[in-house]
């Protein structure tokens, strides 16, 4: 073995792992699932590399250890890092581990356990090295996240299919990640029966925004056992081809940055036998492109400003020519919801366009849903995660208490012109 970098050791593990069928009759990911570095694959610990057989079922806790302590997230009772059992959608390639976190609240649960809240995080990278549950929270979703604490919520919080775990993280992939966050909140209630309550609100901001809408559309098929009471989604990333509004472009201003694009690339959004990434980019654009699969996105966005790269010089045929052939990860049919929606949405988002938000809610109600969509003048992509925490606390508790939920759908209004952010507001 002193042959072989370490860095090499997990990439080893996953190849034979994904050729392999255990005597048990259970198999590992199959060798449908890409692995390696081309698919974002990292050594971070020994803790994320499960090489045993694994069992038939998602939503089962493989292993838990404490989380390093974080300086924003100060009431938690106890942190752990965790690796659970999905099921893969995007290859179809069976039981795969997948990593988290998982917060208990301080003091002694309630009769029947903490509810829980899942978190469903915003876009960090497609490289092992972005996922939460190794790097630590943002410091703005950690701020989140103790907010729930301190409410009396336990967290559960996935890192995602492939994000730390073995194979591509299926970027903006809403059924793929909505299996993530469902099968974390089975596994940390498998775990801990005693201390946790079959009672669950999914938030998601962001990418995570498609993930936990995504989470709650296939809850009634996928999880039909968890008692999902609401459902929260911040800078709303998904699309309705089928909705009442046209979404128009997402990116404000008209912007083309090409990072978004090439964790797309490298996480799934190509079909299958589609020429490799590698064909889609120019010789800047590789540079990315590679960048991407070891970096995560504080790092791509300083690649992307010094070099000047956007869409069009990143692409070869530019950025619409590749948009086009991707799979349209982040459409959702317009259908009704099994629980009740809260949407928000800062006016001042130069991220993801406010208009492009306000398509989807439309749609959310087209579909015969009751959603409460907050506004917040001059809040940023950013901003909007804390800021609307008070609103969707006063949600949550009119859910549990089964008050009437408020309902937007009578009165919704375009968000009108693109507001300049608020100063002096945390995270704006």
């Amino acid at each position: 073995m002193a042959m072989f970098p370490e860095k090499n050791v997990k990439v080893l593990k996953y190849a034979l792992c994904a050729v392999s069928v255990w005597i048990n009759g259970a198999s590992a990911w199959s060798n449908a699932l890409p692995v390696g570095p081309a698919a974002g694959d990292q050594s971070l610990s020994p803790f994320y590399i499960w090489d045993g057989s694994l069992p038939a079922n998602p939503g089962i806790m493989l292993r838990e250890e404490p989380l390093p302590a974080q300086p924003e997230i100060t009431a938690a009772s106890k942190a752990q890092r965790i690796l659970y059992t999905s099921r893969d959608k995007r290859w179809n390639a069976g039981i795969v581990p997948v990593s988290g976190a998982l917060w208990f609240p301080k003091g002694n649960p309630p009769a029947g356990g903490w509810p829980i809240l899942a978190w469903a995080h915003g876009t960090l990278g497609v490289a092992d090295s972005c996922a939460p549950s190794w790097t630590n929270p943002t410091a703005r979703d950690a701020h989140y996240i103790n907010q729930w604490l301190q409410q009396g919520f336990a967290v559960v919080a996935t890192d995602y299919q492939g994000l730390g775990g073995p194979g591509p993280h299926p970027y903006m992939n809403w059924e793929a990640e909505g299996r993530s966050v469902l099968d974390s909140v089975r596994a940390a209630l498998q775990a801990w029966p005693q201390q946790l309550a079959n009672n669950l609100v999914i938030s998601g901001q962001s990418q995570g925004s498609g993930a936990s809408l995504g989470a709650s559309l296939i809850a009634p098929d996928y999880a039909p056992e968890l008692k999902l009471r609401a459902t929260l989604a911040t800078g709303v990333v998904a699309t309705f081809p089928d909705g009442p509004v046209k979404p128009g472009n997402a990116r404000p201003g008209n912007r083309d940055p090409s990072r978004f694009t090439m964790l797309r690339l490298i996480g799934g959004s190509l079909p299958d036998g589609a020429p490799p990434a590698e064909k889609w980019v120019t010789e800047k654009g590789a540079k990315l492109l590679a960048l991407a699969k070891t970096a995560c996105m504080s790092e791509l966005g300083r690649y992307e400003r010094r070099e000047k790269l956007d869409g069009s010089a990143a692409f070869i045929g530019g950025s619409a020519q590749v948009t086009n052939a991707l799979l349209p990860v982040t459409d959702m049919p317009v259908k009704a919801f099994p629980a009740p929606l809260f949407a928000a949405t800062g006016l001042a988002d130069h991220t993801l366009s406010p208009h492009h938000q306000y398509a989807a809610v439309a749609a959310l109600c087209a579909g015969g849903n009751a959603v409460e969509w907050k506004t917040y003048p001059g809040i940023t992509h950013n901003g909007t995660v804390n800021v609307a925490f008070a609103d969707e606390l006063k949600f949550v508790r009119g859910v549990m208490e089964n008050a009437p939920q408020p309902n937007s759908c009578g009165s919704l209004q375009p968000p009108g012109k693109l507001q300049q952010p608020t100063k002096g507001v945390a995270f704006n």
